[in-house]
């Protein structure tokens, strides 16, 4: 399995920092709105940055201005003088890069840091494609190493038993089954992870990208799963740290 001592060497600009304590934590909290874009994306950017809703908020604080700024970088400015709610803001750097890679996983695998919410695809001559997710919320993390043993494109979702009696405990009654669709929460594709019930999938969330948010899978935006969808085959290997 990839130590996180060679994952300190997966960067952009400046390493990785996985180191405990509060310094370690600014500089995974940092804003950082430079960012370089990789080759092939795209999209409709404002939408990543609406409420739930569809409105885009006013907002008033130095960040939301940065995330304005990665929606230009993205090549689809703001239009008509809207501004981003910052709750629903994505920090650039969770945006897709290309980046350094000096671990010992064969091209091809798929490597996922929980803790910094980022998933690597490895690539050839020390290289890696580097996509922002979103990891298990508090009590739901986990880690391993599988293969991703399907694929499905518009997922069905079929809530299992545990989490449909957890959340009818909060007073929120989830279907027994939701067919593939925007509106669905697996997003726009999903890859299955051995015999568990954990997948990388899409999101209808994509404001919750960069946070410990799910029941053990890991999130995307639609556009970066749909992606990375295009690039792995059933087989991958998959490590989650």
């Amino acid at each position: 399995m990839l130590s996180r001592a060679a994952l300190a060497a997966l960067a952009v600009g400046t390493s990785l920092a996985f180191c405990a304590g509060s310094a370690g934590a600014q500089e995974r909290n940092a804003w950082r709105p430079a960012v370089r874009i990789a080759p092939g994306v795209g999209g409709p950017w404002m939408m990543e940055f609406a409420s739930p809703s569809g409105v885009v908020l006013g907002a008033r604080t130095p960040d939301s201005a940065a995330a304005i700024q990665s929606v230009a970088l993205a090549g689809q400015p703001a239009q008509g003088g809207r501004t981003l709610d910052p709750r629903h803001a994505i920090d650039p750097k969770f945006l897709p890069q290309d980046v350094a890679y000096a671990g010992n996983e064969k091209p091809g695998t798929i490597v996922i840091d929980s803790r910094s919410h980022f998933l690597y695809l490895v690539g050839e001559n020390g290289t890696a494609r580097r996509y922002g997710v979103g990891t298990g919320k508090e009590g739901f993390g986990w880690s391993g190493t599988h293969r991703v043993t399907r694929k499905a494109e518009w997922p069905g979702w079929t809530p299992p038993a545990q989490m449909i009696a957890r959340e009818r405990k909060k007073g929120r009654n989830l279907p027994s089954h939701m067919p593939g669709g925007p509106a669905n929460p697996l997003g726009a594709r999903a890859m299955y992870l051995g015999s568990t019930l954990y997948r990388i999938h899409g999101t209808n969330q994509p404001w919750t990208i960069g946070r410990n948010v799910s029941s053990g899978c890991i999130r995307m935006r639609n556009e970066d799963v749909t992606d990375l969808y295009g690039r792995v085959p059933v087989g991958t290997k998959v490590i989650v740290l």
